[in-house]
Parts: structure tokens; C-alpha cells; sequence
């Protein structure tokens, strides 16, 4: 008994084949947890991201250093450096910093306050020679009921994460 192919095993066969063949020659890639960074890029220097706002959180800045250059050290393969002639050279200030009661009234009185961070950043790439500024602003809530500097307090590893994610989502993510 001779088996035959039916009609539509040929077809599944032909789009098997094909769909084989397309995802052979296309060379896609999405990257969502690494950076995209020119294999030409090797070092970087990061200088200190200073408090320049009216009101200073004296743990932010150090903070955002320390979480910032761990970040960048654990998910590229850029080399730090101290040299200004490193292929990227990253400064920034704390530019904003403050809390307002904005959210929601009851009773005249807010029940949701907001603390507000902005973080300019100067990004020099030298091997394109071209400097890039930008802003990251980031509003964080928190209840009326509590003092700014409680907020704060609870506030600080949020403000850190959430800060350094959206740098590091700029500068190397292309977002």
C-alpha cells in the first residue's frame, strides 16, 4: 500500500519549510534587559551626580551614585574609567527635589502628597564627539498623614530605583 501526502500536509509542509527559512535568515534580536551599546564603546567615566536642588536630601546623591555605577557595571561590559578621553563620560545634578500636596481634597485638606525628583544629565560620547542633555523627572505619592521627612525616609529606595532605571533606560536602552 503506497501512503500518499493529503493536501494539506504538503501545504503544513510548505509553510514549515518556509517559515524555517525566515527565521534562519532573519537575524532579530530584542533586548530588553541588556543595553545596546556600540561594540566600539569600551569605557566610561561616571562623574558624580551632585544635589544642586533648593532642598537637599543629603542620602540621594551618594545613593544614586552607588546604584547607578552598580547598574552599569552588572549589565554592560563598559570598563570604568577616571580619564575625561574614556568613550562615554556621563555628569548630572539633582536639579528638583521637592514635596506639594496635589492629590485628591477632603475635608480642605490634601490626602495625597507629591514628592517631585528631576535629574539633569550631561551624556558625552568622545568617539562621536557629540553631548547630549536630558531630563529624568519622576513624581512619587505618598499620604498627607505622614511628615515630608517621614515620606522621605520611606520614599528614598524608591526614588532610587525608579531614577537610576530611567537613566540607565536612556543612555543605554534607546527608550
Amino acid at each position: 500500500m503506497k501512503k500518499t501526502i493529503g493536501t494539506y500536509g504538503i501545504y503544513g509542509l510548505s509553510i514549515s519549510i518556509l517559515m524555517a527559512l525566515v527565521f534562519t535568515a532573519c537575524k532579530v534580536t530584542y533586548k530588553f534587559n541588556d543595553a545596546s551599546i556600540d561594540p566600539k564603546v569600551k569605557t566610561i567615566k561616571l562623574g558624580f551626580i551632585d544635589n544642586k536642588a533648593q532642598y537637599v536630601n543629603p542620602q540621594l546623591s551618594p545613593k544614586l551614585n552607588d546604584k547607578l555605577q552598580q547598574k552599569i557595571t552588572n549589565q554592560t561590559k563598559l570598563t570604568r574609567v577616571t580619564s575625561d578621553d574614556a568613550h562615554y563620560v556621563i555628569n548630572g545634578s539633582i536639579v528638583t527635589y521637592n514635596g506639594t500636596q496635589t492629590v485628591g481634597v477632603s475635608n480642605r485638606q490634601a490626602s495625597t502628597n507629591r514628592l517631585t525628583v528631576t535629574i539633569r544629565i550631561s551624556f558625552r560620547k568622545n568617539l562621536d564627539n557629540v553631548t547630549e542633555e536630558f531630563d529624568v523627572s519622576r513624581s512619587f505619592d505618598y499620604s498627607a498623614n505622614l511628615s515630608f521627612n517621614t515620606a522621605e525616609a520611606q520614599l528614598l529606595d524608591e526614588v532610587v530605583r525608579n531614577m537610576v532605571d530611567e537613566i540607565f533606560n536612556r543612555l543605554f536602552s534607546n527608550w
